[in-house]
């Protein structure tokens, strides 16, 4: 898709249940399916198996039949967030959400929109969730990135890019949002259903732990799971078999 605010073309994964070419009438409610840092557009379909789990579930009636876009946030400068020479998330909200919702058969109200993502996508869809809480009727984090981890060996934090990639995610401190949101914004949150997913051995199980707190702190309902795991795909085509129900049961709602 073009997209002016960025000055290129924009990829995107869908994937469209198996009756959206017969039920030509049919409206479908979307989830918007983040990818991790240094990912792709792809990896939720090629990693993350998300066609046959979505399948599997709509054909057993444990989720809803439903449009999952997986945007490309990883090419040219890998981050969600805005910033002077990337504007991102002005590029998910003014352009690609409308873009969808005229090129496909969207039910396109709050109440059949969902966000959800691993890792720096994690993170993301926490802070979509909470920057436009009336776009979103549920958001579903596996293995967030909330804040800024500086003990990360594989990261050089000496390199300007990755440097700035990093700050930005501190500039967007999913634990300190929450944890100064006003009253207004508070309540407005809690119009959201939230899931936190992290495994046991995950590097940002502190930082989940303590996004939890802020949400308790705020009296914020969420549902939390912590499973054996770790910051692998394993884990996260696992976390598909909650993710996909949940965000069903907030569409149902």
């Amino acid at each position: 898709m073009p997209s002016d605010i960025l000055n290129l073309e924009r990829e995107y994964a869908i994937y469209l249940p198996a009756t959206y070419d017969k039920n030509v009438d049919k409206e479908y409610p979307v989830l918007y399916l983040l990818h991790g840092g240094g990912g792709s557009h792809t990896d939720w379909a090629k990693a993350g198996q998300l066609q046959g789990i979505a399948n599997q579930l709509i054909a057993a009636e444990d989720a809803s039949e439903m449009i999952v876009v997986c945007p490309e946030a990883g090419k040219d400068f890998m981050n969600y967030f805005n910033n002077p020479d990337w504007r991102y998330q002005d590029y998910f909200f003014e352009e690609l959400i409308p873009y969808i919702d005229t090129t496909y058969r969207t039910k396109s109200d709050k109440q059949h929109r969902a966000i959800a993502g691993l890792s720096m996508g994690g993170g993301a869809s926490v802070v979509y969730a909470t920057a436009h809480p009336e776009l979103f009727a549920a958001a579903y984090s596996m293995s967030g990135y909330f804040y800024r981890h500086d003990n990360l060996f594989w990261i050089n934090f000496n390199d300007p890019v990755q440097k700035k990639i990093h700050q930005l995610v501190e500039d967007n401190n999913c634990v300190k949002l929450i944890l100064e949101g006003t009253p207004e914004q508070v309540e407005a949150w809690k119009s959201v259903r939230w899931f936190v997913d992290c495994g046991d051995d995950d590097f940002t199980y502190d930082a989940n732990v303590a996004f939890v707190a802020a949400l308790r702190q705020q009296q914020i309902p969420y549902q939390l799971r912590i499973r054996d795991g770790g910051h692998t795909w394993e884990y996260w085509t696992s976390a598909l078999y909650l993710a996909l129900p949940f965000v069903s049961r907030s569409f149902e709602k």
